[in-house]
């Protein structure tokens, strides 16, 4: 039985060992630099763990890259005992802020970028110019002029003092109405519209689910801004049992750093300093499955 020429080539193609992947050339300066920024960004963190296991007397005995003696559960207990418990209290009352306007600033970022991005209205382009113009103005140089408003109002040491403030965010805004200009196809608003769909039920049933990657950017953000937030508090809050982590540590520094006869907090500071940290973490480890699960679910739907 013969075989034609053209048989035998494509026999030979199946037959043949798959070539092998050309590998990604490596570059040694480009590690040794991402090394160098790995130790810059985890070396801070690593003395903080190391320091929170030590007494006040070993912080300044001992060498600070290492652990000598293990006295992190004294120094929690330090932490959360101190004042009658008020570490406790400033960890809600950050978590209640940080929550609070993460989601408030997310969902007002979202409607707001989508407005820009895909509707036409009078003084819309002049608008987002006054929004990229905010983005470029610091958040400490309103404070006084926000302290004055909400004095006027008078909603100053008041949760609404820490919490309407963070819920704007430019910077937001203009992130949200890139990426609705991208993700969100005009054919399928159109297929909404025809179908007989109103406008609020476009954006909360279709283009929702489309934004949920720049969503939760917009939110990991403000939680990580509001979190580390100290100057708006400092001068919007009197009360202690109204203060978020950054201030009522920066009192205890303060009182640790003061003159003779102020107590030694030092390595009270600093486990409060590491516990505040946590959240973050875990809020970035946890939202980061929706960030990467949206992203895929966006480029399908897309």
């Amino acid at each position: 039985m013969t075989v034609s020429v053209a048989e035998q080539a494509t026999q030979r193609r199946t037959e043949a060992p798959p070539r092998r992947r050309k590998r990604a050339p490596k570059s040694t300066l480009l590690t040794v630099v991402m090394l160098l920024c790995l130790v810059y960004f985890l070396l801070p963190i690593f003395w903080l763990v190391v320091s929170s296991t030590k007494s006040n007397a070993d912080l300044f005995t001992s060498f600070g890259l290492w652990f000598s003696h293990f006295s992190l559960i004294q120094n929690l207990h330090d932490v959360f005992t101190f004042q009658n418990g008020v570490f406790g209290h400033w960890i809600l009352n950050s978590l209640f802020y940080a929550i609070t306007s993460g989601f408030g600033a997310s969902a007002l970022a979202t409607a707001a970028g989508y407005a820009f991005a895909k509707y036409k209205f009078p003084g819309g382009t002049a608008m987002f110019a006054i929004v990229l113009g905010a983005v470029m103005i610091p958040m400490t140089a309103l404070a006084i002029p926000t302290y004055l408003l909400f004095a006027g109002a008078g909603l100053t040491n008041t949760p609404w003092a820490v919490i309407l403030p963070s819920l704007v965010s430019p910077f937001g805004v203009y992130l949200m109405r890139v990426y609705a200009a991208e993700a969100v196809p005009d054919s399928l608003i159109e297929a909404a519209r025809v179908d007989g769909a109103s406008e609020m039920r476009i954006f909360f049933q279709i283009v929702s689910r489309l934004l949920v990657p720049g969503s939760i950017t917009v939110l990991l953000f403000t939680l990580v801004a509001t979190w580390n937030n100290y100057f708006l508090p400092l001068i919007m809050l009197n009360s202690p049992e109204l203060f978020p982590l950054p201030v009522g540590l920066a009192q205890w520094q303060a009182a640790s750093a003061a003159g003779s006869g102020s107590q030694a907090l030092f390595s009270t500071v600093i486990t409060g300093s590491l516990v505040s940290v946590l959240p973050l973490m875990i809020a970035f480890l946890f939202l980061q499955r929706y960030w990467q699960s949206g992203l895929g679910a966006g480029a399908v739907k897309a």
